[in-house]
């Protein structure tokens, strides 16, 4: 228990150029994405899907984030654009967490989206744990209907977050973390 608990206490986020590597393998991507997904689940409905990314796919997807944003910003410079056919290019593996939230008769649809997130949680701490560095982010592209069609995304589907995996190249000093007196009410 106590490795757990530092893992958790020590956790923090390694940004994606810092990320190196080798990513995990298939079977290790594999358990982890098995992890991530015993979450809370009220009515068993998995309202939530991942979308791995990895090798190549990750500069196909680049390519089309980048032409997404030339279409927008006709005048964006070289620099730019480069930027954005990377950005999932850096670290080895990033995993797409899609909500599929949605309503129901009996389900709220906020226990749903919830439960997204705390699969993208899982997700993070089960790779750190497999000795792996994250950083979960959620990008421009996140919201862009073009780039969630490109990525396989239904017209409901949202997307939770980019996981992205990889070797920690060094690891960030921590950032400064809420005193438990201004985030604790106890009655």
């Amino acid at each position: 228990m106590t490795a757990t608990l530092d893992l958790l206490r020590t956790r923090r986020s390694v940004p994606p150029p810092r990320l190196e590597a080798p990513g995990p393998d298939r079977e290790t991507l594999d358990a982890i994405l098995t992890i991530a997904s015993r979450v809370p689940d009220h009515g068993k409905l998995a309202p939530w899907r991942f979308i791995v990314i990895e090798g190549e796919a990750r500069h196909r997807v680049g390519e089309t984030l980048a032409a997404i944003h030339a279409a927008d910003n006709p005048g964006a410079d070289a620099a730019r654009l480069e930027l954005e056919r990377n950005r999932l290019a850096h670290a080895p593996v990033v995993v797409g967490v899609v909500s599929r939230a949605g309503p129901h008769v009996k389900i709220p649809e906020w226990e749903q989206v919830l439960s997204a997130g705390a699969a993208a949680m899982n997700l993070v701490v089960a790779a750190n744990a497999a000795g792996f560095a994250t950083a979960w982010l959620t990008e421009w592209f996140a919201y862009d209907r073009r780039a969630l069609d490109a990525l396989g995304l239904a017209p409901a589907e949202r997307m939770a977050g980019f996981i992205h995996i990889g070797r920690p190249a060094e690891i960030p000093s921590d950032r400064p973390r809420p005193e438990l007196a201004q985030i604790v009410t106890r009655l």
